[in-house]
């Protein structure tokens, strides 16, 4: 499917031709769902709204940007306008994630953060309120309307190459590794014993396990990698739930909205680890001025190494556990259940239930400092800041770096070593990143932006020297501002 300026039809994002994918593929080049698949969303999406056909209202950029508020909320999307307000609630990303869209163009975020677009868009159908008017661009003055156009151009490129294939091998060999580091773990421990070597030995291998169970919950949060969405969702919730012990609705509502505004205050909540640290120039000057201090930040460089094996085992676990609780999300809570018990079935035997708990955190302490590296090394020295509207490909680019790629890089990192590829194409297989990696380059030179790319050391170092530099900012600004 390709994204057109102005399309055609009744007031769908796409015609009736379009609609029938049993004969077509879909935007990322799977097989569309089955007949019977397809006709009940239809009919659900109908049955909801039956839409007039009748012209539709036309709305001004001034006018569609005052409907940004919790509770009014619009969306632009291939320049038709939508009221996602009664929506947002039962949003499967978030309710904050269309908020933080809301009063904007939004063809290219929902393009990036939604695999299958053309099922998706039979429930936006009811929501059609209008479209833009004649006269009013594609997006908001303020964008670079050329870098746009160049991007959705890569992006329909990239469609016609197939690079959003998801290959099942590639993840089947991925889970494989989990099972056999977590059976070899079980043998050593039976053979040898639980003596404190041997704990030591198999809590390393459970750790990698661990990590390498992020990094493929992570790609089932985005991709489609089997052709029903069901099984998608199901394996998702038993990574994340029985692999993991979280919460996927936590997971879900938490990355998404990272992923849409990356690196910006109050929307990404990678940026608001208070009262732990602070990010960013802006965020540490005004803390600063504010007098907040909950640790002295001048030293968070330092402190972050010890922080850093309590950060996703205590910090993130406690976060997960209370939303599971408060929000009442039953089915996450028996999916984490499932996580103790399996530990406890498999080692439980050798070192009781007190001594199996110590194994889950001593294996879930080694594994948060790896993750913390991992997924802080390409933000947290990057861009940081405030709104401010900018294209989708602006926005992921400044706030996004990548490591250099080898065999081991890509291993260790699960492919994250190519953030830029995968914040501006979320829902692309990790296999196909260093693909389309030149291409991402290219357009960068093209329009004068920076293509950030280090040696994995130095990203590690460069997280220091960020927060380093932030705390110095932020002891500058508290010893001379006066107390507001």
């Amino acid at each position: 499917m390709k994204f057109e300026d102005k399309p055609k039809g009744n007031g769908s994002l796409v015609d009736e031709n379009q609609l029938d994918l049993g004969a077509k593929h879909q935007a990322n080049g799977k097989p569309g769902a089955s007949g019977k698949a397809k006709l009940s969303a239809r009919q659900e999406a109908n049955a909801k709204c039956d839409l007039p056909r009748k012209s539709l209202n036309r709305y001004t950029w001034q006018e569609i940007q005052r409907h940004n508020q919790e509770a009014d909320q619009w969306l632009v999307i291939n320049r038709k306008v939508y009221d996602v307000t009664g929506w947002a609630d039962r949003h499967p990303g978030g309710p904050k994630v269309l908020n933080h869209c809301a009063g904007e163009d939004a063809t290219d975020v929902f393009r990036a953060m939604h695999p299958n677009p053309d099922i998706v868009q039979l429930y936006l159908k009811p929501l059609l309120i209008g479209e833009l008017a004649p006269e009013e661009p594609n997006q908001e003055r303020n964008k670079n309307s050329q870098l746009v156009e160049d991007f959705q151009e890569l992006r329909r490129t990239l469609e016609t190459l197939n690079m959003f294939n998801a290959n099942l091998g590639f993840f089947f060999l991925h889970f494989a590794q989990i099972l056999i580091l977590e059976a070899l773990a079980w043998v050593i421990v039976w053979h040898f014993g639980s003596g404190w070597l041997v704990t030591i030995f198999i809590s390393l291998l459970l750790m990698i396990a661990q990590v390498q169970g992020s990094f493929l919950q992570h790609d089932m949060g985005h991709l489609s990698v089997f052709k029903k969405s069901k099984w998608n969702r199901l394996m998702q919730k038993f990574l994340v739930g029985h692999l993991k012990g979280l919460s996927s609705k936590w997971w879900n509502n938490r990355h998404f909205q990272h992923h849409v505004k990356t690196n910006i205050y109050s929307k990404d909540p990678d940026t608001d680890i208070l009262p732990l640290f602070v990010f960013g120039d802006l965020q540490s000057i005004e803390y600063g001025k504010k007098k907040i201090k909950f640790i002295n930040y001048e030293k968070q460089h330092l402190y972050f190494c010890m922080i850093s094996p309590f950060l996703t085992s205590v910090y993130f676990n406690l976060e997960s556990t209370l939303e599971m609780w408060c929000r009442r999300h039953w089915e996450d809570i028996a999916w984490a259940i499932t996580f103790y018990i399996h530990y406890f079935i498999i080692f439980g035997p050798f070192y009781g239930i007190f001594g199996t708990m110590v194994l889950i955190y001593l294996v879930k302490f080694l594994e948060s400092p790896w993750i913390a590296y991992v997924t802080q090394m390409s933000h947290i020295p990057m861009k940081i800041t405030k709104e401010e509207n900018q294209d989708w490909f602006s926005t992921q680019v400044l706030a996004t770096c990548n490591v250099e790629q080898s065999f081991f890089n890509d291993w260790f990192s699960g492919h994250l070593n190519f953030q830029i590829e995968h914040h501006l194409f979320p829902t692309m297989p990790r296999h196909n990143y260093h693909k389309v990696a030149p291409l991402v380059k290219s357009l960068c030179a093209k329009h004068g932006l920076p293509y950030v790319k280090k040696p994995m050391l130095k990203a590690f170092g460069d997280i220091l020297r960020a927060l380093k530099k932030y705390g110095a900012l932020w002891k500058e600004a508290y010893c001379t501002h006066p107390e507001i």
